[in-house]
């Protein structure tokens, strides 16, 4: 069972935006980014746990839940440097940054342009753009809501007042049918309630294009040198994994069996099973 661990919530500006961030625990800084349709509290399952040893940082992303919802910036560089921005206003010189989902591409891009910064990494569920390897996972063609949400004012305007079913279907879809705890899914459908919420969330979608160029630019010319860790479970499995092998210096991945996409909420046992003995390395000795 989760370990309850006080967390408390702060404001925080970052890079022209203002960020709700949760954080609890002391010791070195675990930065937590979540996706869609998450908010910070996607990681409940695993924040008490990991704060009995760790600083841990847990945001809601630009756009998502309590933290500014601004016209711009959903492209994983910008996200990027909310981050860098976030570490730097909590005076933290280093973090193991995990991302998932739409966390992943700015998790990345962050260890590319910055591995001082990042001393681990660890992704999950999700693909970085045109990087070869993973076109086994979209040999059908990409999954049908990503043309949904990329058209410009549609799907803002369609869910209107039907919010709570549309977030009901990927937090089922996600998690095998299983579902999550009530008072999350509560505050998943809250965070995406109305035409501003949705147009935020729907706009990490319209940036990919540009945030996989960001991506395929910064592999040209840098690594990820740092200790890097990729889960996949379903439906992305190893395709994240064989994407970063060719531009991993040190790349541990695993395949989650009988698990939905949304991991920290489905298996977060299984997944602090693998983050505790990854992460140890930053603990004094």
């Amino acid at each position: 069972m989760p370990v309850t661990t006080a967390h408390h919530l702060r404001r925080i500006a970052t890079n022209g935006v203002q960020l709700n961030v949760a954080i609890a625990g002391d010791g070195p800084a675990v930065l937590l980014l979540h996706g869609f349709p998450h908010t910070w509290q996607l990681w409940s399952g695993i924040m008490g746990r990991l704060a009995g040893r760790y600083r841990v940082i847990a945001p809601d992303l630009r756009g998502f839940g309590a933290s500014s919802r601004p016209v711009g910036g959903y492209d994983a560089s910008t996200l990027a440097a909310d981050a860098e921005g976030l570490l730097d206003a909590l005076g933290e010189p280093s973090a193991a940054v995990v991302g998932i989902d739409a966390g992943t591409a700015p998790a990345v891009l962050l260890a590319l342009r910055r591995p001082g910064l990042v001393r681990r990494l660890v992704v999950m569920e999700a693909l970085l753009g045109r990087l070869p390897g993973a076109e086994h996972v979209i040999a059908g063609g990409t999954p049908w809501w990503f043309g949904f949400h990329t058209v410009p004012g549609l799907a803002e305007t369609v869910l209107a007042g039907n919010e709570a079913p549309y977030i009901d279907w990927f937090l089922d879809a996600g998690t095998l049918g299983r579902g999550v705890p009530d008072d999350i899914r509560a505050a998943f459908v809250q965070a995406f309630t109305g035409s501003e919420a949705l147009r935020c969330a729907f706009s990490y979608y319209r940036a990919l294009p540009t945030s996989g160029q960001q991506i395929q630019d910064a592999v040209a010319t840098a690594r990820l040198t740092m200790p890097t860790m990729a889960v996949g479970s379903h439906p992305v499995g190893t395709g994240l994994e064989r994407q970063l092998r060719p531009i991993t210096d040190d790349l541990v991945g695993h395949h989650l069996q009988d698990c939905g996409h949304i991991i920290p909420l489905d298996r977060p046992d299984a997944l602090f099973a693998l983050l505790a003995p990854f992460l140890a390395a930053d603990l004094p000795k």
